[in-house]
Formats: C-alpha cells, structure tokens, sequence
C-alpha cells in the first residue's frame, strides 16, 4: 500500500500567483508586494482603473455631471481601497506606484517563501492604514479627477 500512496500520492500543488492588475502570471521570486495604501496612493493608477473599456462610461458619465457615474466611481474607489491583503504586481505595472522598489522586491521574496502568507506592515484597507485626511485626497482624486484627460 506504501508504494502506491507514493506513486499516486498527492502531490504538493505548486505555488503560482498573477498580477493583481495586470492578470500576467509571475514567476515564482519575482515581482511586487505593494500594500493597498500603495496602490491607491497612485494617480497614474487611478487614471488607468477609470478608463479601462468596463469604467470608461461611468467616467464619461460622471465628467457629464452624471450622478449616477459619480457613484460608480465611488463604488470602484471603494473596491479597492478595501482590500486587506497585500498585492503581487508585475515588472510592466509597477511604474505606475511610487514605492520603494527594493523594499517592494524583497517583501515579494518573503511573500514567495511563505507561499503567499506573508504581509508587510501596513497592510490591510487603505482607511485604516492611512490618515483621514490623505485617505480623502486619494479618494477625492479617484473617483472626481481621474481620467479626465480620456473622458472629453
């Protein structure tokens, strides 16, 4: 019975993962660990997020004087700033943050090695990681501000 539990025993899955943003998968060692407050800090980001072919509308909308738009910027603001765990970003997007990119690297590499459970300080919803005040710019900024450039 041992030699067929180790012939057709189940075997560890390995530990994949895929930009958060970006869907390209990364390989194992590589990448980025940014904290939500990292990633909604970003205006490039917020710029990008509204206006992607599903957003787009609500920012047109919304640049109108729409209400309803407005609210659905606020409702895409809120998704993500509510995120709790830390996100795995690729080479090609992490241009758009302004983190410190060794400090990023290496929680990536603590993330790998602990298969995903590692978590750098701070992680967790941007509201509670952030001060009242900075939290409302950021929102202030994504959901009234981004995109306008696209939207017009």
């Amino acid at each position: 019975m041992a030699i067929l539990e180790t012939l057709f025993g189940k075997k560890k899955k390995l530990f994949k993962a895929s930009c958060q943003i970006t869907k390209e998968p990364i390989e194992n060692g590589f990448g980025y660990l940014l904290t939500t407050a990292d990633v909604i800090a970003s205006q490039k980001y917020w710029d990008m997020i509204m206006t992607e072919p599903e957003t787009l509308s609500y920012t047109v909308s919304h640049f109108k004087n729409n209400t309803s738009g407005t609210q659905m910027r606020s409702m895409i603001f809120e998704k993500y700033a509510t995120i709790t765990k830390p996100w795995i970003v690729s080479d090609s997007i992490i241009n758009y943050f302004n983190v410190d990119r060794n400090a990023a690297r290496e929680y990536a590499q603590k993330w790998w090695a602990s298969e995903g459970g590692f978590t750098p300080e701070k992680t967790g919803p941007a509201s509670s990681t952030l001060d009242s005040s900075t939290f409302q710019n950021l929102k202030q900024y994504a959901v009234m501000e981004a995109g306008r450039s696209r939207a017009k």
